[in-house]
């Protein structure tokens, strides 16, 4: 067995983490794969199946912050752990299940708490807290860019499992995936030191993170990000075949977000070392906002799914390592689970808005237009809110560093 002093080398940490993040976001990335076979076997619409996705994206925002101060306190391994076994069961419920209703509490609540127990928050607080200051950056968006290589392996693997071994089975082989997190948690596994006396308590803390300016705009930032992810998420495979082309497209464009994601989360660790992060957190957004805005105004052909893919897909979770490390920054790595936790349920917020009014539009209007329309304006609201940030530490938060 691998001494302890082997799980701590710099490699084997950001391996585990990205495989970890890759398992735990490229799983759920693929529930959009499943709408259509899911809304005929169950006879649901599809603003009941995006429901449950858009609570499973809100539950997952409200645990977030609750597990994070679990991993703060107790340590991360622990919570990784908890989060595979009942990710692993929340599939095997929805495979398995007779009836919608099974089918929502396996997608919605089994799977919301467990991507809120092994997500984001969790496994790069452990990263930033094993990292050099001057590395953390570019460690946080290696390890980022793990998510998005599960994109972009898992969607197109799972498009080509659901047509040949169906559905059901698809979801049953990705059970067995999520377990592999369990091993890899040992890597990440520990917690923060306990701050010497005159430290920042987590009551101040918080209450400095609720007066902080910079902190609250950053929050609206990123509820604009989990926003744009779950309507693409769940809704663009949908999108591309109401435009009269291929399934397969449509689950191969969300790959090739992915596969360009990884390119952009390392993009963004290297420049969150170079420049600061708020000012690149701008630009992403407003970024964002012309890409949609071009997409929508432009033909819909397999030629533009695929550059709006790879626009999209650099600017897709680029925004994850840029936020955690200003969270880091503005308030230290003590209680980093935490509030960027907290972050992440802003996200989330977002993220239910996202999934939900995409499938409500189309019931009511047949179109997603409406919904493409109010991410542009999002996307320059975002951009709005990032531009004024002081990335400075906070000043209770220097106070106890000091």
């Amino acid at each position: 067995m691998a001494s302890t002093s082997a799980w701590r080398a710099p490699g084997v940490i950001l391996f585990s983490a990205a495989i970890i993040l890759a398992l735990n976001m490229g799983v759920r990335q693929t529930f959009g794969l499943f709408m259509d076979p899911v809304t005929t076997a169950f006879d649901m619409s599809r603003s009941n199946f995006a429901l449950s996705v858009a609570v499973q994206n809100l539950l997952w925002g409200l645990l977030t912050p609750f597990f994070g101060a679990i991993a703060d306190r107790y340590g991360t391994g622990r919570v990784l752990v908890v989060g595979a076994l009942i990710y692993a069961l929340g599939l095997v419920t929805m495979a398995l299940g007779e009836s919608a209703g099974t089918f929502y509490l396996g997608s919605g609540l089994m799977i919301g708490i467990a991507v809120s127990a092994c997500g984001f928050p969790m496994v790069l607080a452990a990263v930033a807290r094993y990292s050099p200051p001057e590395k953390r950056a570019l460690a946080l968006g290696l390890s980022s860019a793990g998510g998005s290589a599960g994109q972009f392996v898992l969607l197109p693997g799972s498009q080509i499992m659901i047509q040949e071994i169906g559905w059901t089975t698809t979801l049953l082989v990705l059970a067995a995936a999520c377990l592999l997190i369990i091993p890899l948690a040992r890597a990440l596994k520990g917690k923060p030191e306990t701050p010497k006396a005159g430290g920042l308590s987590i009551g101040e803390a918080l209450a400095e993170a609720g007066r902080h300016r910079g902190y609250l705009l950053a929050n609206v930032g990123f509820f604009v990000c989990g926003f744009h992810v779950a309507f693409i998420a769940t809704h663009l495979p949908a999108y591309i075949v109401s435009c009269n082309l291929s399934p397969f497209v449509g689950a191969t464009a969300l790959g090739v977000v992915g596969f360009f994601n990884i390119i952009g989360g390392v993009m963004a660790g290297v420049l969150g070392q170079r420049f600061q992060r708020k000012n690149l957190l701008t630009l992403i957004y407003l970024a964002r906002a012309i890409v949609i805005a071009a997409f929508l105004l432009g033909p819909k052909t397999e030629i533009a799914v695929w550059l709006f893919s790879g626009a999209f897909g650099l600017l897709w979770l680029s925004t994850v390592p840029l936020t955690s490390g200003l969270v880091g920054i503005l308030f230290g790595p003590r209680y980093m689970a935490t509030f960027v936790g907290i972050v992440m349920l802003s996200h989330q917020v977002g993220a239910f808005f996202g999934a939900w009014l995409g499938g409500l539009s189309w019931d009511m209007t047949n179109s997603y237009d409406s919904v493409w329309i109010i991410s542009v304006l999002l996307g320059l609201l975002a951009a709005a809110c990032n531009w004024p940030i002081k990335e400075e530490p906070a000043p209770m938060a220097a106070e106890g560093a000091a």
